[in-house]
């Protein structure tokens, strides 16, 4: 099995995350690509609007299979090893997953003013289309 996650290459803490799930990973379950590829968005019918509500996680097998924002956040989890024991634990607390999304919202709305915007787009080593940079910053 394997996943696409499509965050903002601009994003300063989101490229921190990608960093950190690559080092876990390395390309073994995720793949990645930004919304700032129109490209590769258009070919998932993927738009601009629709990344403005934030991280996006596709299933390759199943690529009608889709989660976004604090949803996609917790499928990671999920994903990574003994990730659905703190995944589950969380959603089992009353009210948490309605703070989480709202905190969630709250990051991705003031992400820029928070943690700042790179200058240049972030392009992961482990990119969907195979195209990507060798020796990324």
């Amino acid at each position: 099995m394997s996943y696409y996650v499509i965050y903002d290459g601009n994003c300063n803490l989101c490229v921190t995350l990608v960093q950190f799930l690559e080092t876990l990973d390395k390309g073994k379950l995720f793949l990645y690509t930004s919304m700032q590829n129109e490209q590769q968005l258009t070919q998932w019918g993927i738009t601009f609007q629709d990344c403005q509500q934030g991280m996006i996680l596709i299933d390759a097998n199943a690529p009608e299979r889709r989660w976004q924002g604090s949803d996609a956040a917790e499928e990671i989890g999920k994903l990574l090893p003994l990730g659905s024991l703190f995944v589950d634990a969380y959603r089992a607390l009353p009210g948490m997953k309605w703070a989480g999304d709202r905190f969630y919202e709250q990051i991705r709305d003031h992400r820029y003013t928070l943690f700042g915007k790179r200058d240049t787009t972030y392009q992961s080593a482990y990119c969907v289309d195979g195209g990507c940079k060798i020796g990324h910053d």
